[in-house]
């Protein structure tokens, strides 16, 4: 048996004489109320809460009775009461707290039904300062705790999908509920306050521009158990923000097997990257393979697009995430079904396109319901041993950029285009990253290398090995604009891309010998910008 304080164990089976319902999502709760009311349980209610119970023609207490108090102050205080909480925290095999429940005429609560005000919802809905405040629930939070700590004693209901197995649970106890369900409601209650109060010191945080606060929680929902993590071994679970960013957490599954761990993480490499390129400029399409891009393009059509991304690639795009910027149509669908792909993400899907990829089963096809702002503020996290590291997302834009010509050479107006798109591919590559680009398309890409030469290197040996399978009688480095995401800190990484072809350099800047690089790229006659902004990913 459990013990709890003063060493009472807690009892097993808990009969439900008296519950108290006040939510704010009322799915379900006139079915609960109504069941609970067959049993002969007496209902306590507040606000809107009673008004739907009564309404539903259930005989209901108002809270206000029992206290002998009105709601107040446009319903902020109502349950904050020693009648409310005595009856909720009350060990019922404590003499001395029995003494005291018959002293001050305080009746014990079996059952809290209880769920917030939408603080989350309010806030990503952009509500004013004013509104966003207001939508704190005090004393919700305060009864759920009360009645978590209680939970020898007192059952806690949270989430309205909870309910059925609730009423389960009465019906195959008389009326009773086991210890083990009020500890899993207990977990879950305190788990519910624990994320509300996260996103209400975030939001204090953001909204205060209070850049490192004191105490960071980051609080989520389970979305999706998962099979495993990124290995077998791991356990793994999906959690939301609540976060209204279009993205791999708001997407609906259209078709396919279950995202697993490492789908989801490179699904939203992707879709991040793809959503750079603005879909009212151009079509554009990402392909990915372990996080890192493997081909990205922009074209007339978006089955341009597609084709222009896998060319760079086609061997490392085989099981790989494709992302579009724009409608997933019938003639892309096409196209992309002819490739052993894992995953499709686009901001929707025709009926065509989904008929076509339907033919794939397996292939899962997620349509995001819009494209996420690049420009948008928010927070990464990635855990470390013993703590987390937490930082503003990178929402750095090199259309926002003063750009500095360093060489002699200015570049042409086309070297400029194909630099900004490399620096855009750059920006969500592993770091050190080099990318080669040419009329709007990848023409290699070196990931996560030690040594940027490396990097270098392999991107120019990648762009090799296209040419061949393509047919070409050069690499599409030759000519190419070629981005460095963070200072080349010697001439070697330079010369390294000037020997694979490349004509225009884009790079940060601000290396101890940034004249020795400038002086070699003015020595081959190359053009080369700094941004002045790096975009390290680790």
């Amino acid at each position: 048996m459990a013990v709890i304080s003063k060493k009472i164990p807690a009892p097993d089976k808990v009969e439900i004489k008296t519950a108290l319902l006040s939510v704010f999502d009322k799915t379900g709760i006139v079915e609960l109320a109504r069941a609970l009311s067959e049993r002969g349980v007496r209902l306590l209610s507040t606000g809107g809460t009673y008004k739907a119970i009564a309404a539903a023609g259930l005989d209901v207490t108002d809270v206000s009775e029992i206290t002998g108090f009105p709601e107040i102050m446009d319903g902020r205080v109502k349950t904050l009461h020693p009648t409310v909480h005595g009856g909720l925290l009350a060990i019922r095999d404590d003499s001395e707290h029995q003494e005291a429940m018959k002293k001050h005429g305080i009746e014990g609560i079996d059952l809290a039904v209880i769920n917030l005000y939408p603080f989350e919802e309010v806030r990503a809905a952009g509500g004013d300062y004013p509104t966003t405040v207001e939508n704190i629930d005090i004393g919700g939070p305060a009864m759920i705790r009360a009645s978590a700590k209680n939970h020898a004693y007192v059952t806690i209901l949270t989430d309205p999908e909870d309910y059925a197995e609730f009423k389960e649970q009465l019906s195959a106890d008389d009326g009773k509920t086991a210890y083990a369900f009020r500890q899993r409601m207990a977990a879950k209650a305190y788990a519910r306050t624990a994320a509300y109060d996260a996103t209400i010191s975030n939001w204090f945080a953001e909204a205060l521009a209070i850049d490192t606060p004191r105490h960071r929680v980051i609080g989520g929902v389970l979305k999706e158990e998962m099979r495993y993590g990124e290995n077998p071994h791991q356990k793994a679970a999906f959690y939301v923000t609540g976060e209204k960013r279009p993205g791999v957490s708001t997407a609906v599954l259209l078709q396919g097997k279950q995202l697993s761990y490492n789908n989801i993480n490179d699904t939203d490499a992707a879709y991040e990257l793809v959503a750079e390129f603005l879909p009212e400029k151009a079509p554009a399409c990402a392909i990915i393979k372990h996080a890192n891009p493997c081909g990205v393009a922009t074209g007339s059509s978006l089955v341009e697009a597609y084709q222009r991304a896998l060319a760079c690639d086609s061997v490392s795009a085989f099981g790989g995430i494709i992302a579009l910027n724009r409608i997933l149509d019938a003639e892309t669908a096409e196209e992309i079904v002819k490739l052993f792909t894992e995953v499709i993400i686009a901001p929707d899907v025709t009926e065509e396109a989904k008929a076509i990829v339907a033919r794939k089963p397996n292939l899962r096809l997620l349509s995001a319901g819009g494209l996420p702002d690049p420009r948008a503020p928010g927070l990464t996290a990635k855990t470390v041993s013993g703590g987390l590291l937490v930082q503003s997302r990178d929402n750095g834009m090199v259309e926002d950029l003063e750009l500095k010509v360093v060489t002699k050479r200015a570049p042409t107006a086309q070297e400029l285009d194909d630099m900004k798109f490399a620096f855009k591919v750059g920006k969500h590559v592993k770091s050190n990253a080099v990318v080669y680009a040419k009329d709007g398309q990848t023409a290699g890409i070196g990931a996560g290398q030690m040594s940027r030469v490396d990097s270098a290197r392999i991107a120019a040996l990648k762009a090799e090995e296209a040419a061949k399978a393509l047919g070409l009688p050069a690499p599409m480095t030759q000519g190419s604009a070629v981005a460095s995401e963070a200072f080349l800190p010697f001439a070697d990484g330079l010369l390294s891309m000037i020997a694979a072809g490349a004509t225009a350099v884009i790079q940060p800047g601000g290396s101890m010998r940034d004249q020795e690089v400038i002086d070699a790229a003015n020595e081959h006659g190359v053009a080369m910008v700094f941004t002045g902004m790096r975009h390290f990913r680790h």
